[in-house]
């Protein structure tokens, strides 16, 4: 049979060695998924090229929807790419797929597991949430069930398995496919809230091509019915119009801007200019899970907001002042404009002082300083020019904008899972005027261009000074003038002896 041919060439192709190991686990994975279409005698299986496509699918997603992707439920796979395929028409987006699931208690985790490491799926006629249940999911389900034991309830056949005595809390699982955009996943978050929906879980991804799949576990409807619930998504969908799901041609800043908290200038509001409530987060969403660095006058934590892992850099209260608040503000006005597969991508802020913070994606691979620091030899040219043409693509773009960085060195520079580098901290960094000279001194000593250290007018070329020292880290993998102090290397940047 062809299926099996198809399995067969991939399981040896998978053997070959030739593959890095998140592409060696995407292959692993889309092979199971395989199989089990196979399997089911699913038609899907059957269409000459299929393997092919589906492979496809899971390279265009990050390496985490092949680590979390339940793969007994293969079926789930297939809306997947079903759904991103249908949101390459911009008539369609967003396209959206409701299903009711069902979440064990905790009293059932002692179920064995499967060959796949996951708990084989129950006789009852709801299936679980295709990324599977986390603890809080269970804990809840649980809770639910002990509310309704206490509260003398008894079950009538509604919301409970075959063969379980237990009331199950209704829940949804809603998966949205669209175009990537910015403050995508607050647009999501607001359109379920509209409709009575309680977040208790999200999976949210980016392709390699500019699209979305976001799935989120939900609960708050009042039974397991979906054909009421999808009417009342669409009809919230249509409330807002399909210039909501527009994503823009380019990122616009303007060349002079007067930034404020409140998005006014001069007086009046600019319709060009996204509202605060358009990126401030839901700070009870927001959790901080792990301290990774600290500086001066902030702290920067793994976290996760609504389920998504995200990097939270929260400013110290006790060093706020006016020029941090100021440095806060412009950096929230410049990352929410920019969207850039090398800019590290902005979620949202809470500007309310003193919880001064700002969520970005969070980045697996940590920063290339430390990337370099870690390496037991230099880096091979290959990965030297991926690394360097990355950060001229994001520099670019951030330049193409009137944007000047100011800072940029290694330690700014982070790494996805795919050790894709990303431009990121902008602190310091500044609208280009529409004279296209600026000036003060900022940014580190050892990266600095010696314009900006004499306080002269400066323009876009500071930048290209600091990519040029990078260049240099990354060519010897050392820190710049490790053998003068900062101001020492300042100075002789200054008096062109260095």
């Amino acid at each position: 049979m062809e299926e099996t041919d198809v399995l067969t060439k991939m399981a040896k192709a998978s053997r070959t060695g030739n593959t890095s190991p998140k592409q060696e686990k995407k292959k692993q994975v889309c092979l199971k998924i395989l199989r089990q279409l196979a399997e089911d005698g699913h038609e899907a299986a059957q269409k000459p090229g299929f393997a092919a496509e589906l492979q496809a699918h899971f390279n265009r997603l990050p390496t985490r929807y092949a680590l979390d992707v339940h793969v007994d439920r293969a079926e789930d796979v297939l809306t997947h790419k079903r759904l991103l395929e249908e949101a390459k028409v911009p008539e369609n987006r967003p396209v959206f797929h409701v299903r009711a699931v069902q979440v064990l208690p905790v009293e059932s985790q002692d179920v064995p597991l499967s060959p796949s490491g996951h708990k084989p799926l129950s006789k009852s006629r709801l299936a679980p949430p295709v990324f599977g249940s986390s603890a809080n999911l269970e804990a809840l389900a649980m809770d639910f069930n002990s509310k309704s034991v206490v509260h003398g309830e008894e079950s009538d056949g509604s919301h409970h398995s075959d063969g379980s005595s237990h009331l199950q809390l209704p829940m949804h699982e809603v998966t949205f496919s669209t175009v990537d955009k910015p403050k995508l996943l607050s647009q999501m978050s607001a359109l379920l809230a509209d409709v009575g929906l309680n977040i208790r879980e999200a999976h949210v991804f980016s392709t390699t091509d500019g699209y979305s799949l976001d799935v989120f576990v939900v609960d708050g409807w009042p039974s397991e019915d979906t054909q009421n619930l999808r009417r009342a998504l669409f009809s919230a969908l249509s409330a807002m119009g399909k210039g909501a799901w527009v994503k823009a041609s380019s990122a616009t800043v303007p060349s002079s801007p007067q930034p404020s908290q409140n998005g006014v200038q001069n007086g009046t509001r600019s319709s060009s200019e996204p509202s605060v409530d358009d990126w401030e987060i839901d700070i009870s969403q927001l959790k901080c899970n792990k301290k990774v660095a600290s500086g001066s006058f902030g702290d920067l934590f793994r976290g996760t907001y609504c389920g998504q892992d995200v990097a939270i850099k929260i400013l110290k209260p006790e060093r706020l002042n006016e020029n941090l608040q100021r440095e806060f503000q412009q950096e929230v006005f410049i990352m929410r404009k920019v969207r850039h597969k090398n800019v590290v991508q902005f979620i949202g802020a809470c500007t309310m002082p003193p919880n001064l913070c700002i969520i970005t994606e969070y980045m697996s691979g940590g920063s290339v300083y430390d990337y370099l620091r870690n390496q037991k030899a230099l880096l091979k040219m290959p990965m030297l020019l991926r690394v360097a043409i990355d950060v001229s693509k994001g520099m670019d773009y951030l330049h193409q904008n009137k944007i000047i960085h100011r800072d940029l060195k290694a330690a700014n520079l982070l790494l996805d899972e795919n050790e894709v580098v990303k431009v990121a901290d902008f602190g310091v960094a500044r609208v280009q005027s529409q004279s296209g000279v600026m000036t003060a001194e900022t940014g580190t000593y050892r990266w600095m261009a010696p314009e900006i250290i004499e306080h002269k007018p400066y323009g876009k070329k500071a930048d290209m000074f600091s990519f040029g020292v990078v260049l240099w880290e990354l060519l010897t993998g050392k820190v710049p003038y490790a053998d003068m102090t900062p101001l020492q290397a300042a100075v002789g940047v200054v008096q062109k002896v260095l």
